[in-house]
């Protein structure tokens, strides 16, 4: 494709001069942007920290302390400026059944021990293998994702009703709302949309998403208008939050019982945090910080483990809105968790009056930015598979969740590209000028354990001559399989008592066959091709092709 479609969403969000502006120093102006794109992001955080510990069976307080903390240290120390990160609903599933199951105290645990494994992956640099997700992947992976954002924020149209065990706060009962609520609510959701949207053709100075929510709530409280406000949803007030060891015993059987909750929290948290950092890498022409990403968020959650947090990693929603609201730097990052910790402290109040629509209309504005509507349009001009691997990841993403679909979309991609080059597989054959009587077989393609099969029906021992010569320049040995392969080829030809000699062999192939413990190389002994050698079958010595 001439244009990508991550390119073509940064220049809609005016992201081109972006690594200058990492450099740039800190002016007032700048300060002023980096903290007004803070405090939209903070708004925006409040009712997804709240439903998110709602997901997850747990108090409010408990995925605002988590959205503060994991948002303020992965601010400080994460691997790209900008993004940010919380509570996201991704974990949220995956903790609810712990909760229910052994109690909050067991949650701490695990998200402690989560955070520990994800420090581990960072040491030992096992964040460099997302570089091994597919483009593909990574479009189904923005597509499916902005699918779940916009399906969640559906949940605000439902009535309250059941109040929440920590008596602070009400679930949805799974009503809607009348249907004059909900007219209201799509009018101020487009009111705070084409705010968004017009606000930059004329200005710059305040973020647009900003400007949305403050013009949004000044009409609802002004002319007291009635519709669902944060308040609805919980109290978000509170103090700061304290060092709390988890009330958990110490043994092998806790141990047990949090562990795979760990892995698997620790494997979502990376996966979403590592494809996020990508997504913004991708936007912004920057590369790298994949490892200090992982440390930053493992760190993170050990310390929200320890202060009664939920645990969390990136959020893309989140990271648009600050992006697009002009954050470039580790500052709005840090301004989003400060302000987030304000409205817990002494803001609440205020906060609570934010009505619901206008938050929603922000996200809905992420939804339209995330996805990769260009991904639609070359839909007809890409491989099949890999138009395949993008629906198919959207799907896994939307139905079950996003480390099942990058597992499942890497997986069917290394299939396809294991298919495609196991075809690649043939011969040129010709009578050998330097030994008369003798074929040739020129091989091309790797020879590798997808197309071993196909390699061995090139060859027919019984109607060849008794010299057959296999020509590996325009080939690799690649793996176990491909020995194989050329150990019951020889074999073949041994039973036919004709002999089978194997040309240009590379280093490097030699190295891998020798650690194999098939064979001694010795390159120098076939002076005309230098880097290559002619063995007997008979000796039992192979080589790996070129």
């Amino acid at each position: 494709m001439a244009r990508s479609t991550f390119s073509a969403y940064a220049d809609r969000i005016n992201l081109t001069n972006w690594a200058q502006s990492q450099r740039a120093t800190f002016t007032p102006s700048r300060i002023k942007t980096e903290t007004l794109a803070g405090l939209t992001v903070a708004l925006a955080l409040v009712p997804e920290a709240v439903a998110f510990a709602f997901v997850a069976g747990v108090e409010p307080l408990v995925g605002l302390y988590a959205a503060f903390l994991v948002g303020l240290i992965t601010a400080v120390m994460g691997g790209r400026p900008g993004m940010i990160s919380g509570a996201t609903g991704a974990l949220a599933v995956v903790m609810v059944a712990l909760v229910a199951q052994h109690g909050v105290e067991y949650l701490f645990a695990t998200v402690v021990l989560m955070g520990i494994l994800q420090v581990g992956a960072g040491v030992f640099k096992l964040g460099k293998f997302i570089r091994l997700v597919p483009h593909p992947v990574m479009l189904g992976f923005v597509n499916g994702l902005a699918i779940v954002i916009f399906i969640a924020q559906l949940g605000q149209f439902q009535v309250p009703g059941t109040a929440h065990p920590d008596g602070h706060s009400i679930l949805p009962n799974g009503e809607w709302l009348p249907g004059g609520e909900v007219a209201i609510m799509l009018t101020l959701i487009c009111a705070t949309m084409l705010i968004i949207w017009g606000l930059p053709k004329l200005t710059k100075v305040i973020p647009a998403p900003l400007a949305g929510i403050g013009v949004v709530a000044a009409m609802v409280i002004g002319f007291g208008i009635d519709t669902p406000v944060v308040g609805d949803l919980a109290s978000i007030q509170g103090g700061l939050p304290s060092f709390h060891i988890p009330a958990v015993p110490l043994n092998l059987e806790t141990l047990e019982i949090i562990l795979p909750y760990a892995v698997v929290l620790a494997a979502i948290g990376l996966i979403e945090s590592l494809l996020t950092l990508n997504l913004v890498g991708e936007i912004t022409n920057q590369r790298g910080g994949a490892s200090q990403e992982c440390v930053a968020q493992g760190t993170a959650n050990v310390v929200t483990g320890f202060f009664g947090g939920m645990g969390g990693c990136a959020m893309i929603g989140q990271s648009m809105i600050n992006v697009k609201s002009g954050g470039r730097t580790r500052l709005s990052g840090i301004s989003a968790a400060l302000f987030l910790l304000a409205f817990i402290l002494v803001g609440s109040q205020w906060i609570e009056m934010i009505p619901l629509a206008a938050l929603v209309g922000v996200m809905f504005m992420v939804v339209i930015g995330t996805f990769a509507w260009n991904s639609l349009r070359i839909m007809s001009k890409i491989p099949w598979t890999d138009a395949f691997v993008i629906i198919l990841v959207t799907a896994v993403t939307v139905w079950e969740d996003l480390a099942v679909a990058v597992v499942v979309g890497v997986i069917v991609s290394a299939l396809a590209y294991a298919w495609n080059n196991a075809k690649r597989i043939h011969i040129i054959q010709r009578d050998s000028v330097r030994t008369p009587g003798a074929t040739v077989y020129e091989i091309e393609g790797p020879l590798f354990f997808g197309s071993t099969a196909g390699f061995a029906e090139l060859f027919h021992p019984a109607e060849d001559p008794d010299v057959v010569i296999v020509d590996f320049m325009r080939s690799r040995v690649v793996d176990q399989s491909a020995l194989q392969a050329i150990e019951d080829l020889a074999a073949k030809y041994e039973a036919q008592g004709k002999t089978l000699k194997l040309r240009h062999l590379s280093r490097n192939c030699h190295t891998l066959l020798s650690k194999a413990g098939q064979l001694m190389v010795d390159s120098a002994d076939d002076p005309e091709y230098e880097i290559a050698v002619d063995y007997h079958v008979r000796t039992g010595i192979f080589g790996g092709g070129h």
